[in-house]
């Protein structure tokens, strides 16, 4: 969480410069009146509304998956025709106004790179078709959305109404997680007296660990509409978060758990910087409480975190022999890697026995895939997207004009952290959870940016 230093505003502002991309000197009305007129750093409007309500459609698409519980649907390929409708009204819109499609950021770039670099490497996959298939069917589509978030959502109006998109959306996740819970709709261990809850039934939360980690991606994002909302809308979040929470709980998932504890302290540091006592009072009464509405049999789950060899199940040991498998895989080929999405059959060569899984560990992901230079890659997309949330934090703290975008900085921060604690035991790389959050960080920078320039 950042630090407010007795510096004056105007030399906040050209500390913080930095972190926008933008010259030393950019916060000065002149100055952003000449970039405003020639320059790509504020060269993003608003725009019309048909794609962000496209992308808006999307995204409830992706979370809800209505095809999924009404088979017809299918035949129409909503989610394809939502995305496509996205980015074809935001390129006529652009187009029209002379406006740049993509508006100019360190993320994008990097992402596009990161790409240029699965391609490169596609003729030397260990399968070609198969890397093939996981960029196209996975991967750009993930990219695609990251770059929608970017460049349509660029007002505070419309992250909020992506936030609140969110948050709702979570509702029937968490719900549907709790209801079969309770209802003992579950799926087999393999270990006898020991189940685990049916996921929602979407792409992204099809198995109790996914569903645990979308909604630990929400929960901060949530809490930042807490921090924004007065009255009935804040309780309704309030709720909303704990029956997030509680869905997390019962998924039983390690990461789910350690991903949720670090966003509770994340969130209560940000709570006691914001001076919101009643709230952070809030949050410690329900930590103490917590403990006695666990489930029978969590924390022996949680236990077997540490001690992994009382795991029954097998799957803490099997993901730690993982660990130093990957690594080795990384070390016979560091810089092509075995191709994206190939993880899954050097792994099983390099064990030696037919278990075919992934690594689960979306970083090493990258680096058996996609080699050293793709892990770097993606790991300095992660922190230039948490640094560009972390600038906007900064500069709501001192600057009135973009103060309303200091909760959602710092929602965003806690979410993309909590990506990197979950991302240590999830095989991701290429799916929409990075790219979700991360996409809102580049459109909350170009929003502070936009609202600005406006201002000066």
């Amino acid at each position: 969480m950042s630090h407010v230093s007795s510096a004056t505003p105007g030399v906040q502002a050209a500390e913080l410069s930095e972190g926008f991309g933008l010259p030393s000197a950019w916060w000065r009305p002149a100055r952003v009146a000449a970039v405003s007129s020639a320059g790509p750093a504020v060269a993003i409007e608003t725009g019309g509304h048909g794609a962000f309500y496209a992308l808006l459609a999307f995204t409830i698409i992706l979370l809800i998956s209505p095809q999924t519980w009404f088979p017809f649907l299918k035949v129409f390929r909503i989610a394809l025709l939502a995305a496509g409708v996205a980015m074809a009204a935001h390129v006529i819109e652009r187009t029209a106004k002379r406006q740049a499609i993509t508006p100019l950021s360190p993320e994008i770039g990097i992402a596009f790179v990161l790409v240029a670099w699965a391609i490169l490497t596609l003729p030397m996959s260990v399968w070609p078709g198969g890397s093939v298939r996981v960029l196209t069917d996975h991967y750009l589509k993930a990219i695609a959305f990251f770059w929608l978030l970017g460049a349509i959502v660029n007002s505070p109006h419309r992250l909020r109404l992506m936030a609140w998109t969110l948050t709702l959306c979570s509702v029937p996740l968490s719900a549907t997680g709790v209801a079969n819970y309770l209802s003992g709709a579950t799926l087999s261990t393999g270990v006898s007296g020991f189940t685990r809850i049916a996921g929602y039934g979407g792409v992204l939360t099809e198995n109790p660990n996914d569903l645990a980690l979308m909604l630990n991606l929400i929960i901060p994002i949530a809490g930042s509409l807490v921090l924004g909302e007065r009255g009935i809308r804040r309780l309704i979040v309030m709720g909303i978060m704990v029956l997030s929470a509680a869905a997390v709980v019962l998924t039983f998932s390690r990461a789910g758990f350690l991903t949720l504890a670090a966003t509770f302290v994340l969130f209560l540091a940000m709570l006691v910087r914001q001076k919101s006592a009643g709230v952070a009072i809030l949050l410690m009464l329900a930590a103490v409480a917590a403990p006695f509405a666990l489930p029978s049999g969590y924390t022996d789950r949680l236990s077997t975190i540490t001690n992994i060899e009382q795991d029954r199940t097998g799957s803490a040991q099997g993901r730690w022999s993982d660990l130093q498998v990957a690594a080795g895989v990384i070390a016979k080929s560091p810089l092509i890697g075995a191709g994206i999405g190939q993880d899954l059959l050097v792994m099983n060569e390099a064990r030696g026995e037919d278990e075919w899984t992934s690594v689960h560990n979306a970083y090493l992901q990258y680096g058996v895939d996609l080699g050293i230079p793709g892990l770097l890659l993606f790991a300095w997309l992660h922190l230039t997207c948490l640094r560009a949330a972390r600038a906007v934090d900064r500069r709501a703290s001192i600057d009135p004009v973009v103060r309303d975008l200091q909760p959602l900085a710092c929602g965003l921060q806690i979410s993309l952290i909590a990506f990197g604690v979950a991302a240590m035991f999830h095989p991701i790389a290429y799916q929409f959870y990075f790219f979700s959050v991360a996409g809102l960080a580049v459109a909350l920078r170009n929003t502070c940016r936009l609202t600005l320039a406006r201002q000066a």
